[in-house]
């Protein structure tokens, strides 16, 4: 799924002044976002980044922003949007406003609204055609076991909550006050950018801080840190990059160091975990931590749960600390003056507290989480809970990372065997051809080949398999070698067709479909019917080089984009008729059409993930798109017009494609 886009339009209302905001401004952010999954997330960083912006531009109030602030205001919106995506699935508005009210005691407060368009199901205790309540709501909270415990969460952060009904709309809205403020005048243009580098460490997700402050791990910090860590944990597909995320939120936030050890894949028992991830919050720290923990994998009982386990801390001496100790040992075993005392000898690495957590994700042991604190006997209660808490998302990110792995490897394995591995070549002819996998680990239904036939003629076949995945390859693994029998028999193009028609509806197709899903079963992949991995759309051609120059061609097409024919003069037409897709219909009788080929002219044939490509509302074949591309191609080689095509698809939007791109140029020298 694509990143969602976020839209803010900053409104300064009236009252204020290029140099700062006067008593009783407002200043609002506003930004609109789709009822998906992503769009709490795509809240919180909207939330930040509005509060980072507006401390860059030196707003009298936001020196009282602080971290505590931008968590509360985090998690409330957190709270709001989920209930909104959960409960209405509809668009969810969103508003932060900044209300500054002067006198003789200004105030400030961050106002969060949240408006979806599904009024229908009122919060319990409100009534929806009363007023807008004052305050909190002058009703009981809402059923946890309905709505879940977000509304108690939002009252419990901010000053006053309420709920507004409108006419097809529900907003739900929160007051959080900005503590420690007395309108101070606004700040010179030096302090305003130094305050702004200031928000962006604060108030940004940032990786590491210099301090720590364990007393803001209590109801309001870690659900915003929880929350942050889940969307950078999540979607990442790469199972090292996510243990070097969770290492740097970790150190410092929770811990002054830290080592993820990760099982081998497939290993067995016997297999010994390696060490994927090292973090100190110290730099020279980092290498003898590992070269200390190297020395011997960490590894759990069997019987540890999910919580945390006190281990010895395997500390390093510094290199400095090191040296001193070298040295006051040879004092004492050679002692140069009597009655000098000797230093102690050096704790050893045991000068701190360390715990290990498992990772684990559907039952399985993915490996373990090692965190360590200095000059201290143990670690706080309430740390070691939140840090089991992100724990166990990292093991549903490493799971879903590891799952990602196994099934693109498995659709590289069936790619390459499922693809020929070398094309022949057409006398008079010169081809190009283009095959470009959509990157989401999932076999492909595309398939291209051009094989030589008895009788001096040559085969070409371009063809896709409506759906993707294990199914999608058995249609695929059978399609290409039936052409091939079928071409090879003799039968003409339209009869091939036929008869390929019918073997994708016989019983046999459902045997191999059958066993597909018995594949998808074992990898743990969603399972479907297979009904529609038998449609199969396809253009296939034969080829005869006629002895004047140039060939003859006899296309047909089954469901498939339209071959188009292009001549020296730039004039571009289709070169076949449209006809059922493959294995929908049983009684059809597939047509050919029949065209020569001359020397400079061009044939050029492509899979929907051309003329499907989108960008936007728009699609890259709206308005015979693909023949202006390519009726700039005239006089150029087969090579040279792949190339531009290929360009051209992917100059049409700013995301790579997500389908399959397939290309077939054949070029009359």
């Amino acid at each position: 799924m694509a990143p969602i886009p976020l839209q803010r339009d900053t409104v300064q209302r009236p009252g204020t002044t290029r140099a700062g905001y006067a008593h009783g401004s407002h200043l609002a952010g506003r930004t609109s976002l789709p009822g998906t999954p992503l769009t709490p997330s795509a809240a919180r960083r909207f939330v930040r980044a509005t509060l980072a912006e507006w401390t860059g531009i030196g707003v009298p109030a936001a020196v009282g922003f602080s971290d505590r602030l931008a968590d509360d205001a985090v998690t409330v919106t957190n709270e709001l949007v989920t209930n909104a995506v959960v409960h209405a699935g509809t668009t969810v508005d969103l508003v932060l406003r900044l209300e500054e009210e002067g006198g003789d005691e200004p105030t400030a407060a961050l106002v969060l609204e949240v408006t979806d368009h599904h009024p229908a199901r009122p919060v319990s205790g409100d009534d929806p055609g009363g007023p807008e309540p004052a305050g909190a709501l002058a009703g009981e909270l809402p059923d946890p076991a309905e709505y879940g415990r977000g509304l108690q969460l939002v009252a419990t952060l901010a000053d006053s909550w309420g709920i507004t009904y409108r006419t097809g709309l529900k907003t739900v809205w929160a007051r959080l006050p900005v503590d420690d403020w007395s309108a101070p005048p606004a700040p010179p243009d030096g302090e305003v950018l130094r305050r702004g580098l200031r928000a962006a460490e604060i108030l940004a997700p940032a990786a590491r801080r210099t301090e720590r402050d364990d007393a803001v791990w209590d109801s309001r910090g870690a659900p915003a840190f929880l929350a942050e860590a889940s969307d950078l944990l999540a979607g990442q597909l790469d199972e090292d990059l996510v243990a070097a995320i969770a290492g740097q939120l970790l150190v410092p936030r929770l811990a002054d160091w830290c080592a993820i050890w990760l099982e081998t894949e497939g290993g067995g028992p016997a297999a010994e975990p390696r060490l994927a991830r090292v973090w100190h919050s110290d730099e020279t720290g980092t290498e003898p931590l590992r070269t200390a923990l190297e020395r011997e994998p960490l590894r759990l009982p069997a019987g540890v749960g999910s919580g945390p386990v006190p281990v010895p801390v395997p500390w390093p001496a510094r290199p400095a600390e090191e040296d001193r100790d070298h040295a006051a040992e040879e004092d004492r075993e050679n002692p140069a003056e009597e009655g000098v005392p000797l230093p102690p000898p050096h704790p050893g690495g045991r000068d701190g507290a360390a715990l290990a957590f498992r990772i684990t994700a559907g039952g399985r042991a993915l490996g373990t989480v090692l965190v360590g604190r200095e000059g201290v006997t143990r670690v706080p209660e309430a740390v070691a809970s939140l840090i089991e808490d992100f724990v166990r998302r990292l093991g549903l990110a490493v799971g879903a990372a590891r799952a990602y792995t196994r099934q693109a490897t498995i659709s590289r394995i069936l790619q390459r065997g499922l693809l020929p591995s070398k094309v022949a070549e057409i006398p008079g002819v010169t081809s190009a051809l283009v095959y470009e996998p959509s990157d989401d680990g999932v076999v492909g239904g595309d398939f291209y080949d051009i094989f030589p036939c008895p009788g001096d003629c040559w085969c070409f076949v371009l063809g896709d398999v409506q759906g993707s995945g294990p199914e999608a390859a058995v249609v695929t693994g059978l399609a290409r070698p039936w052409l091939r029998l079928l071409s090879r028999e003799g039968f003409g193009v339209g009869e091939v067709l036929d008869r390929l028609n019918r073997l994708l509806l016989d019983d046999a197709m459902e045997a191999a479909e059958a066993a597909a899903l018995m594949v998808a079963a074992a990898g743990g992949q969603q399972l479907h019917d297979g009904t529609q991995s038998r449609f199969l759309s396809l253009l296939y051609g034969e080829v005869v080089p006629l002895p004047g120059g140039g060939v003859r061609c006899t296309v047909a097409s089954a469901g498939h984009p339209l071959p188009l024919l292009l001549r020296p003069d730039g004039s571009v037409r289709p070169a076949a008729e449209p006809q059922v897709l493959l294995g929908v219909v049983e009684d059809v009788a597939y047509e050919s059409q029949v065209f020569d080929l001359a020397p400079g002219d061009t044939l050029l044939c492509v899979t929907d993930g051309v003329t499907e490509r989108r960008s936007g509302a728009l699609m890259f074949d709206d308005g015979d798109g693909l023949a202006r591309v390519l009726a700039g191609c005239a006089g150029l080689p087969a090579e040279a017009t792949a190339e531009r095509i290929r360009r051209a698809v992917h100059e049409f939007a700013e995301q790579p494609p997500d389908d399959d791109v397939a290309l077939l140029v054949l070029h009359a020298d």
